[in-house]
């Protein structure tokens, strides 16, 4: 799992039958990459999320054949880091 920030939507009237009806946001990573990702869970700009890539991410959407490389899989609502 990936840590990220959820910073602006996706638009795409164009694309692939298989992801009509999700919704798609930009997240940056915390190394600063950005990234598009399939929100499955509600997710916000300016959310803190989990991330899940690669065939996790289709596993998510019980779909092992949709084009999805990444998608959010929590809203994190705290975290400690350690020393």
């Amino acid at each position: 799992m990936i840590i990220a920030k959820i910073i602006d939507n996706v638009w795409a009237t164009r694309k692939d039958e298989s992801l009509n009806g999700l919704k798609f946001m930009i997240a940056q990573l915390e190394n600063g990459e950005k990234i598009v990702v399939c929100d499955y869970i509600g997710a916000g700009t300016g959310d803190m999320v989990l991330i899940t890539k690669g065939s996790g991410a289709r596993k998510v959407l019980e779909n092992e054949s949709i084009p999805i490389d990444a998608v959010t899989i929590g809203i994190i609502d705290g975290f400690e880091e350690g020393e």
